[in-house]
């Protein structure tokens, strides 16, 4: 198995080492193509506006000035051009993706990249008890637990036109409760906002930042999966319709309802029982 590995936290982070080493434990055939500076929040960003340069640091690692949409492209396309990876994986990102950060994660992206190319996909993150620098990420979790949850995963499979988002709680290994397939969760309060300062000039600038707060926990969402010392395993795709409101619009407008032909997230991939249990 040929697999990809990219990121967004850059190609020195110490998440992208924990998922080379992951990776190694699945196959002997590991290639890496990462940002060269870190691209969190880019989302599903193209450098359009000047060239992509790429670094090659030995015979299968390669860092790019692009984003993390960028090294996927690239490398399924060019750079691993002889025969294309059976799987991306995107991470571990230090901090959660899970809720309303799978909208703007650059692992996340990466991910979906893969999968708009046609390889199987998965993003990791390792969640953090709180986002700051003095916060050390427990990769040993993801790493212990990773090998196991992504075999089993490949065993099962999952519809062709959906990405595995999995999120590691912020415990020691041993203290993993197990693994829970969730749904994307949403916050009830947003928990990013600006705050606003002063230079030296008299000039105002603000700076984006995370609030430390609580948030109303669903039972099956993400966000309560990794709360609750389990690891979320949650299927997500690109297709952002809201089916229900073209249904309403389209009686109320006018129009023919358009069927949907495509694969949906469904079956053993999405399905509690199949991923129940210790990782």
């Amino acid at each position: 198995m040929r697999i990809l590995i990219t990121n967004d936290d850059g190609i020195g982070a110490e998440g992208l080492d924990a998922l080379v080493r992951v990776a190694r434990r699945l196959s002997d055939d590991v290639w890496v193509c990462a940002p060269e500076t870190e691209q969190s929040g880019a989302s599903r960003r193209l450098t359009l506006t000047e060239p992509v340069r790429v670094r090659k640091l030995d015979n299968q690692n390669y860092a790019a000035s692009g984003t993390p949409t960028d090294c996927v492209m690239l490398a399924v396309q060019e750079l691993l051009a002889d025969r294309k990876p059976d799987l991306v994986l995107s991470g571990i990102n230090r901090g959660q993706n899970v809720a309303e950060d799978v909208t703007f994660s650059g692992t996340v992206a990466g991910a979906l990249q893969g999968m708009a190319l046609g390889v199987p996909s998965i993003a990791l993150s390792q969640v953090l008890t709180r986002f700051h620098d003095s916060v050390v990420a427990r990769y040993d979790t993801a790493e212990a637990h990773a090998p196991g949850v992504i075999t089993r995963l490949l065993e099962i499979g999952w519809p062709r036109n959906v990405v595995i988002n999995l999120n590691f709680p912020p415990v020691a290994p041993e203290e993993v409760e197990g693994v829970e397939v969730t749904v994307q969760g949403m916050r009830d309060e947003s928990y990013l906002h600006f705050d606003k300062r002063t230079d030296l000039r008299g000039r105002d600038y603000y700076w984006l930042g995370y609030r430390a707060k609580q948030v109303t926990l669903t039972p099956g969402a993400d966000l309560h999966a990794v709360r609750n010392r389990r690891i979320s395993v949650t299927p997500l795709h690109i297709d952002l319709t809201h089916r229900e409101s073209v249904h309403d619009l389209k009686g109320k407008l006018g129009g023919d309802v358009p069927a949907f032909h495509g694969p949906v997230a469904s079956g053993p991939a999405a399905s509690g029982p199949a991923m129940a249990g210790k990782a």
